[in-house]
């Protein structure tokens, strides 16, 4: 019986020791890492972080789509210790405090991300720096036998919190391997299959991308920078199987004239998650890969990646019509039991997948029920037997998937000298939501506003549009009105987000 995500790979690795585990931008079949290379190098590295410095409960990893990537995440599995993923491009002080709340005792990190970023954000941390050259590396054997314990944490996510400070989200290896089980055999997973791999490590659906692929003894199919951004070229000329990314790559290709449909593909499933996907989005894939089934998966980081799930009929005649134009999000998995409270619409799911508790107490308040249940925060609306994803009960929005707090960015915001007061929006514009800042003080240039940010935040909280006003609406009860906010920010004529 598997007990950890380190398992799930190891035992793909005893049985298909050959089989290509992964693929890289432009190396073809001879430059793929076989399952058992990566077994190797990962049991390498862990080697050389116990030997020296010991014992690491928390490791943090900074590396993206590399093979720095995948070992050093397999490395920390298989010492039992939880990978916290850190973000490469993400500002100093981002990296710093998560590895601060987190508790990380070294961090295995690309040796070209320390060249360019330097380490200080590391603080007193052991930071050890890999190259493509690891590929080589040989362990000596003498690692004790990996220990599976089905309640440790496998991996540490940080998200947005209504604090202004990142809030921690441990998963468990039992909360995880249901999650794997389930998606493995609902999309046939197996050797041949050739999965996408479009998620950075920071994003909780990339635990989907490394393990659902590993775990049906699949290749991960790592893709150039160019083909994040024309996924046709991507699924065309890889020759993927499985795809799976946040519906909003179907917008932004489409505004780069970048889906072309009626070319042959293998594309046997597309699946999405992260935020609404809308019909018309769903329409405009079919378009590009008509054989492949349409599925549209729903869920926070705290009940494991996804929790429900639907797909859209074959033929799109019979596709349902819902009340917002998006496809629903369907039913939750089987083992999960959900309510949705009448009085607000919002979606309360317990079972094995729930996480137990954020990283600082403090954040627990509110989100459990007294049997059990997550509140998610999401407001949910039965149609046709079938759940249809409402909104945030909050202002909370998804931003390219991620989860994104408003009041973070206005934290940010207010934070700098030249600005008084904000308001962040979530506007949705031709299938994609943007951030729009509002605020008063000193009227600032939008490149100086942005570049002050990325000092405190990464990119995807950044802004795409300020809009700078003397003051703030405000309603009755002297509050800022996000309405009226809202409002103008509708009305203002300025050529959209670009």
């Amino acid at each position: 019986m598997t007990r950890s995500l380190y398992e799930v790979f190891a035992a793909t690795a005893e049985r298909l020791p050959d089989a290509p585990a992964v693929e890289f931008p432009d190396s073809g079949t001879a430059g793929a890492v076989t399952y058992r290379e990566l077994r190797r190098v990962a049991e390498a590295v862990a080697e050389r972080i116990a030997a020296e410095h010991g014992t690491a409960r928390r490791v943090g990893l900074l590396a993206a789509r590399s093979l720095v990537a995948y070992t050093g995440y397999l490395a920390a599995l298989r010492l039992g210790a939880a990978v916290v993923p850190l973000g490469p491009d993400y500002p100093a002080a981002r990296n710093q405090a998560i590895c601060e709340a987190a508790g990380v005792d070294v961090v295995v990190a690309e040796a070209a991300s320390v060249a360019r970023g330097g380490t200080e954000w590391a603080g007193s941390r052991p930071v050890l720096p890999l190259d493509d050259e690891v590929r080589a590396a040989t362990p000596g054997g003498w690692l004790t036998p990996h220990e599976a314990d089905p309640d440790r944490p496998a991996y540490l996510l940080f998200t947005s919190g209504t604090t202004g400070r990142p809030k921690g989200i441990p998963i468990r290896h039992r909360q995880v391997l249901p999650f794997l089980a389930h998606n493995i055999a609902r999309f046939g997973v197996g050797p041949g299959c050739r999965l996408s791999h479009t998620f950075e490590l920071t994003f909780d659906l990339s635990v989907y991308d490394l393990f659902v692929t590993w775990g049906g003894g699949a290749t991960l199919v790592v893709p150039s920078r160019a083909e994040l951004f024309a996924p046709v070229d991507y699924l065309t000329r890889r020759e993927l199987t499985h795809w799976f990314s946040v519906p909003s790559a179907v917008s932004v290709s489409a505004g780069f004239g970048q889906l072309t449909a009626g070319r042959p593909s293998a594309l046997r499933h597309s699946v999405f998650c992260g935020e609404q996907l809308t019909l018309d989005q769903a329409r405009a894939w079919h378009a590009v890969a008509p054989a492949a089934t349409v599925d549209n998966l729903y869920g926070p980081t705290e009940l494991t990646v996804a929790c429900a799930e639907f797909r859209l009929p074959e033929d799109p005649a019979r596709w349902p019509v819902t009340s917002n134009g998006t496809v629903p999000i369907g039913r939750v998995y089987e083992g999960l039991k959900h309510r949705v409270i009448e009085e607000t619409g919002e979606l309360w799911v317990r079972g094995p997948q729930r996480f137990d508790g954020y990283l600082d107490p403090r954040d627990d308040e509110g989100r459990f029920t007294a049997d059990g249940y997550f509140r998610t925060g999401d407001r949910v609306r039965v149609e046709d037997g079938q759940l249809v994803h409402r909104g945030r009960l909050d202002d909370q929005v998804k931003i390219r998937g991620y989860r994104v707090e408003p009041s973070e960015v206005e934290a940010a915001l207010r934070g700098l000298d030249s600005v008084t007061e904000a308001v962040v929006l979530g506007i949705a514009q031709n299938g994609v939501t943007d951030l729009v800042a509002c605020y008063t003080g000193r009227e600032t240039g939008r490149m100086a506003l942005i570049r002050a940010l990325r000092g405190t935040l990464p990119i995807h909280l950044v802004p795409r549009r300020f809009e700078h006003l003397n003051s703030l609406p405000r309603n009755a009860n002297g509050k800022v009105d996000r309405g009226a906010v809202r409002r103008f920010v509708s009305e203002v004529n300025d050529g959209a987000l670009a």
